[in-house]
């Protein structure tokens, strides 16, 4: 068995398609599916069952998908170690981010890291599910480290360090009646049409925790998986939008309102997996988001808007203060 047939296995079991695996690991596709072939000769069982539409894993393909996922992971780690030994971080970072970030200059802090560690690559993947697909992604090992958004307690598998936090702010259109306010109450906001994430954003999780807490129900009519067209929609009168404030900047044709009697925070925390150690290239990554934002004259550069003051209320599950980021565990773990 080798490792090139587990990663040519792996990649087409996540794609679900033998064209997307091989464009993933830029090789040409008789190349993946003669390893995979290969594979299945070797453990002398069928791990895929292929049919023209789309590509399923077999009973086996399901046994083998994680451990062959161990078994990567591990071969990646002792090729990192030895790097290290030898002088020079090498590698690949996996690294998730949201569609629309923001409140990190990613490409500033990824120069930072190149800059430090020109040996390692790094590959970024936006989730088009939202933070709960790039959550869903650490656990399965498809990445190594993501920002997301996700407001509350840590979900179960992973750790999440607090690095900043935006507030949302309603957005109408020039001419709605809400136009000529500075604030409006949440109770005001029942009954109106509303642009989006879909479910799972982490935007979309705090805005419908806060009309829950409040007894509202929402009409959300248009779905939008990048949350900085959404000022767009709003000013070509398509409905209202609860965004957040770092996106808002100077646009035309649509007011902005603060929202009373709601907890509309967004925040952005650093997510890792706790089942198992970041390799050598994420550790790097780690360190340098901490070091970047504990120091002020870094953060400013970087981060737009701090954590709260520890006397400010904190959102339930979770601590808030400002630097250096807080870290939280999944509740599970010791």
């Amino acid at each position: 068995m080798e490792l090139r047939h587990l990663e040519y296995f792996v990649a087409v079991a996540e794609e679900r398609n033998f064209t997307r695996a091989a464009a993933r690991l830029h090789i040409v596709q008789s190349a993946v599916s003669a390893a995979v072939k290969a594979l299945e000769r070797d453990l002398g069982a069928a791990l895929l069952d292929r049919n023209s539409k789309r590509v399923l894993l077999t009973d086996a393909g399901e046994a083998l998908l994680p451990r062959a996922r161990i078994a990567l992971d591990a071969a990646r780690d002792a090729a990192d170690a030895v790097a290290e030994v030898r002088g020079g971080l090498r590698g690949t970072l996996r690294l998730g981010t949201m569609t629309s970030v923001g409140l990190i200059d990613v490409p500033a802090l990824l120069g930072e890291f190149h800059r430090h560690h020109p040996g390692v690559l790094v590959r970024t993947s936006a989730a088009p599910s939202g933070s709960r697909g790039l959550l869903d992604a650490l656990v399965e090992r498809r990445l190594d480290v993501a920002f997301v958004s996700w407001p509350g307690p840590a979900p179960a598998g992973i750790d999440l360090t607090d690095l900043a936090h935006s507030v949302i702010d309603l957005v109408v259109p020039a001419g709605h009646p809400f136009a000529g306010r500075a604030a409006v109450p949440i109770d005001d906001l029942a009954g109106l049409d509303f642009i989006d994430s879909p479910v799972g954003f982490g935007n979309r999780t705090v805005i419908d925790r806060a009309f829950a807490a409040a007894g509202l129900r929402r009409r959300v009519t248009i779905e939008i998986t990048d949350i900085a067209t959404g000022v767009a929609y709003v000013r070509h009168g398509l409905g209202v939008a609860l965004l957040p404030r770092f996106i808002l900047g100077g646009a035309g044709g649509v007011a902005t309102l603060t929202v009373t009697g709601a907890d509309l925070r967004w925040p952005l925390s650093l997510a890792t997996p706790t089942d198992r150690p970041p390799a050598a290239p994420a550790r790097a990554l780690i360190a340098l988001v901490r070091d970047v934002l504990a120091d002020p004259v870094t953060r400013s550069g970087v981060a737009s808007r701090p954590l709260p003051d520890p006397a400010a209320p904190a959102r339930s599950g979770r601590r808030s203060r400002a630097a250096p980021p807080t870290r939280h565990r999944d509740p599970g773990r010791r």
